[in-house]
């Protein structure tokens, strides 16, 4: 490794690299270990752009086990990007539900749909057009770009920038842009012309199988003679752990409106009712709540369903967790004669009525088939526990 000047690992400077005359070195080393030691994963037995698209799509915020099975099911419902384009957004959603961030699905069959109608059906291959997809970003773009297509673009991520970190002894919070932007040009650098694709899945296998954020398995690692922090015995503290948000306490009050037949109501996404913590998904009526939990969410189904609610039964609360929110939720059953009359032009489905206004009467044993969040799910299941106690 060459020597740094003064003032090593601050944003202004490029992190340490192989000297030129060392880079052909660290390629060959490290895309040797990567054929003798990469798992098998479906993704990387082919070339379709899409099947690498959906992949590093899920693979966003998810681990590689939890997104396998996932993956898996995902191209069997919606083999190609037409079938997913013109399939109706619930079937999407509803083949996510587990995954989370479901911006991600939304934006999957968004990005489909012009990759149809703008790009005869297949994904992109030039850097411009496929970041004017919906829900790619650098990163997507440039793992399908290489991965599918050849093309030279080097990806980073937090495994590719936890190795790049440590190789030069990179200081500081990686996620600041100028440091960001630092590493980008080095993963640039870096990035094997010839085989680009392989190029990248190599540096993201060493930051996920060996350079971990915990205990890097350094003695394992091909490339450890070129670390600088290695050999400063720097690596169990690069890079810098970044700083968490303090945790933010939410209270959610829900109403199970239940007729006689055991039918329910789900509603679209409402204003005010932290739909955020419902993924912007099929949700119970809800509100935020400070105090008089029943009382505020009374006065919401006056206010958007333009009902008088009947006294409900206060079930046993849930816990849920969203990133920094820790949520208390407060679900309450309450029986009607009668659900909200349903708008004139009401629509069918199954054994479901959608309303035009974003609403939604099925059975309440058949919520969990629709598309919703584990918040959603957690109360649903409250509920019915309670009726069939009744």
């Amino acid at each position: 490794m060459s020597r740094r000047p003064r003032g090593a690992g601050s944003a202004a400077e490029p992190p340490v690299v192989p000297r030129p005359a060392q880079l052909q070195e660290f390629r060959r080393n490290l895309l040797a270990w990567f054929h003798a030691h990469k798992r098998a994963l479906p993704w990387r037995e082919t070339r379709d752009p899409y099947r690498i698209w959906i992949s590093e799509v899920m693979l966003q915020q998810t681990r590689v086990a939890a997104a396998l099975p996932y993956y898996r099911r995902f191209q069997a419902r919606f083999p190609n990007v037409r079938a997913l384009a013109r399939a109706p957004e619930r079937d999407v959603l509803q083949a996510w539900v587990g995954l989370g961030y479901y911006s991600r699905a939304r934006n999957l069959q968004r990005a489909a749909w012009e990759m149809v109608h703008r790009h005869s059906g297949r994904f992109p291959q030039t850097l411009e057009a496929a970041l004017a997809l919906p829900g790619v970003g650098r990163y997507t773009a440039a793992a399908v770009l290489s991965i599918a297509y050849d093309v030279p673009l080097a990806v980073l991520d937090g495994n590719v920038a936890r190795v790049l970190a440590r190789l030069g002894a990179v200081r500081g919070d990686l996620r600041d842009p100028r440091r960001w932007k630092l590493l980008e040009a080095a993963a640039q650098h870096l990035l094997g012309r010839t085989a680009p694709g392989d190029w990248n899945q190599a540096m993201m296998e060493l930051g996920a199988t060996v350079c971990t954020p915990r205990a890097p398995s350094c003695s394992a690692c091909p490339v450890s003679k070129f670390c600088r922090a290695r050999a400063l015995n720097l690596q169990a503290s690069i890079p810098a752990p970044r700083k968490k948000r303090g945790p933010e306490d939410v209270r959610l009050a829900a109403a199970v409106l239940l007729d006689a037949r055991g039918y329910t109501l789900l509603v679209g996404p409402e204003p005010g009712s932290g739909n955020g913590l419902f993924s912007r998904m099929w949700q119970f009526p809800a509100v935020r709540v400070k105090a008089s939990p029943e009382a505020s969410l009374r006065l919401h189904l006056r206010n958007t369903l333009r009902i008088e609610p009947p006294s409900g039964f206060a079930l046993a609360p849930a816990r849920h967790t969203v990133t920094y929110r820790r949520v208390t939720l407060l679900p309450y059953l309450m029986p009607v004669e009668k659900l909200p009359e349903a708008p004139l032009g009401a629509a069918r489905t199954e054994n479901a009525r959608i309303e035009p206004g974003g609403r939604v009467r099925l059975p309440l044993s058949g919520v969990e088939r629709w598309p919703i969040s584990s918040a959603t799910r957690k109360i649903a299941r409250r509920a019915l526990a309670a009726a069939e106690s009744k």
